[in-house]
């Protein structure tokens, strides 16, 4: 019976198993201050059998900032904090797929490290811009920037740096890369192998996330840079500039595989003036750049006798008993006339065995004014009769590069979901194309400008903003396509999940600090306010189980029994339980089975339960909290 730890994912364990996968020789042991082993990587090892390559000491390509390297601990170091389940702020809980996560994205990301672990095929974000007025999330990167940072008026009452991240300050650029940097760490291990990022910058920050994105991602997984029209005004931006754009960096977790969307092809130059079976086709080039002696050969038309060669430099695309089949099966045809510069006969190319039924992205289509800003602002305006948010992002750029980068059932994570603008595009894509996409949104609750027409509204921060976003763009979706044939199955729910901290009390404190009333406190070591579906779902997280699968509640002589995803996890969270209901849940033969630490009266009562499930479900892992 194994205890849960409820924290997330230390990825710096994850890292040193890939390197014994690769080096098993390189790995030891070393003990901590309490005595407990655990695995370590030989450097001096590692560095034998890597010499010839090494880089210390020696001058090299690299990019830094003050603040890097504990921004890089940062990716890798545990929390001890859980997503609570919030129903009442919910749209579909029950049915939905969807999820909206508030609380700080980097906590976030490493809660899902679990359960979406290369699960993601999309990613977009629209992180701050670094503008010296945008949102400047509270980390802090470097041990002695605490008293750098209360000098300079950085934090609020309780020491969170909640500031905007002005010119004048003196890590102005390390702050923005120090802040993007573990997430995109993070963001990377979400992405399926044949995953894809986009993520919009401009100026400000575009050489330096251009350097992060090479170093995390690879140089050779980048993809492009699109360039993005945002307005049409033709103001001077001050300095006889008037800039009416900003990009789009596209990266891909493996580059090889990846395969982008672009529209289908047209097949307006296609017929069939000679009635072939097989159907339209149209005169294609015979040649193709490589090649060798059995595909460079003469080609002589039987009723002109004209002789054709490839062009030069070029080879024919098919050997000689390859043409042989090709005229017995009509794919190439001989001109009954000669005339100059043209080829003896025709080389036909069917739609029909076009593979590849997609034209490549073109980039310049971006450029187009259906991408620029105001029409993200019209579409809050539409939504809200009012204008929220300032600088949304349309659904129209979302939506097209959802759409070439995903097909149907894929997960698209935007992990800066400001508005909502990703989650209504998806929704929108769905319902065009029959799709069953989903999405996970992530947005720090942000307050909004007690000024603000928002905050006047009783949007008090820019969640709350989003959850209504998606709540009424849902629902017009669903009247816009009224017509169409199972409109009603399109997914416009969500589950909202607020990052909180652990659900378990803290246990660590002095023998000195403990006395009878404190005990009878501790009796419990999960907290007051914490419910079920909290217990329930730190699990999940615990064990990496999808957040979005339904479950049944069930009663078994009046205690609740939570099945989750069919038998995926069950969950017994009361106290006093007795052995005809651990027999009931062992009957469901579970892979995880979960009760709390007080479910049990004795140490009696836990052995008793395992010697059941052996009995009734021994391959079922039991778990306790």
């Amino acid at each position: 019976m194994e205890k849960m730890n409820f924290e997330s994912k230390d990825i710096k364990v994850e890292n040193i198993k890939k390197i014994e996968e690769i080096f098993p020789s390189c790995i030891t042991e070393i003990k901590d201050k309490d005595g407990n082993f655990s695995k370590a990587i030989d450097f001096e090892a590692l560095k034998q059998i890597l010499s010839g390559n090494l880089a210390e000491g020696i001058e090299r390509y690299e990019f830094t900032w003050p603040g890097k390297n504990e921004s890089i601990l940062e990716a890798n170091r545990p929390i001890k904090k859980t997503l609570r389940p919030c129903k009442e702020e919910s749209k579909n809980w029950d049915i939905t797929e969807n999820l909206y996560i508030e609380g700080d994205n980097l906590d976030a990301l490493k809660l899902l490290q679990e359960s979406y672990l290369g699960k993601v095929k999309m990613i977009y974000i629209d992180p701050p811009y670094n503008t010296g007025s945008d949102f400047i999330y509270d980390d802090d990167f470097k041990e002695d920037m605490d008293d750098y940072v209360e000098n300079t008026d950085q934090v609020d009452e309780e020491g969170n740096r909640f500031f905007q991240n002005t010119e004048t300050n003196g890590r102005f650029h390390s702050d923005w890369c120090s802040m993007i940097y573990p997430r995109l760490i993070l963001a990377r291990n979400l992405l399926s192998e044949d995953g894809v990022i986009f993520i919009s910058i401009d100026d400000n920050e575009h050489a330096n996330l251009k350097k992060i994105c090479d170093e995390i991602f690879g140089e050779t997984n980048f993809i492009t840079i699109l360039t993005r029209k945002t307005k049409t005004m033709t103001g001077d931006d001050g300095n006889g500039m008037n800039i009416q754009h900003d990009y789009v960096l596209i990266y891909s977790k493996t580059k090889n595989i990846l395969k982008l969307n672009g529209d289908k092809k047209s097949f307006k130059d296609y017929s069939n003036p000679d009635n072939d079976p097989n159907g339209i086709w149209t005169s294609g080039d015979p040649s193709a750049k490589s090649g060798g002696p059995s595909t460079y050969f003469p080609i002589e038309n039987p009723f002109t006798k004209q002789i054709d060669y490839p062009p030069k430099g070029r080879y024919w695309a098919f050997s000689k008993d390859t043409l042989n089949t090709y005229i017995n099966n009509g794919r190439v045809k001989f001109k009954k006339t000669k005339k100059a510069n043209q080829r003896g006969f025709i080389f036909k190319r069917y739609a029909k065995f076009i593979e590849d039924n997609r034209m490549p992205v073109n980039t310049l289509e971006f450029s187009d004014n259906i991408y620029i800003n105001s029409e993200g602002t019209d579409e809050i305006k539409d939504i809200f009769n009012n204008n929220y948010f300032s600088y949304p992002k349309p659904t129209s750029l979302i939506k097209e590069l959802v759409k070439i980068s995903t097909v149907n059932k894929e997960t698209i994570l935007d992990f800066f979901s400001g508005s909502g603008t990703t989650a209504h595009a998806v929704m929108q894509l769905n319902a065009e194309d029959g799709g069953n996409r989903k999405f996970i949104m992530v947005q720090l609750p942000e307050e909004t400008n007690e000024k603000s027409a928002a905050y006047k509204a009783v949007y008090k921060n820019i969640c709350e903003i989003g959850k209504e976003r998606i709540r009424r763009a849902g629902d017009k979706v669903l009247e816009d396509n009224k017509d169409k044939d199972g409109i009603q199955n399109l997914d416009i729910g969500f589950r909202v999940l607020k990052v909180d901290s652990t659900n378990m009390k803290d246990v660590y404190y002095k023998p000195d600090e403990y006395n009878q009333g404190f005990l009878d406190e501790m009796v419990s070591n999960i907290k007051a306010d914490r419910t079920d579906l909290d217990l329930l779902f730190a699990c999940l997280l615990e064990w990496g189980l999808p957040l979005t699968k339904n479950y049944v509640l069930e009663e078994i002589q009046g205690k609740k029994i939570h099945n989750y995803d069919r038998g995926a996890l069950v969950a017994c969270f009361e106290e006093n339980i007795d052995e005809e209901i651990v027999k009931e849940m062992a009957n469901k033969e579970a892979e995880i089975v979960v009760f709390r630490d007080s479910s049990f009266k004795t140490s009696a009562d836990k052995i008793n339960v395992e010697e059941i499930f052996k009995e009734l479900s021994p391959d079922t892992s039991i778990k306790i909290m």
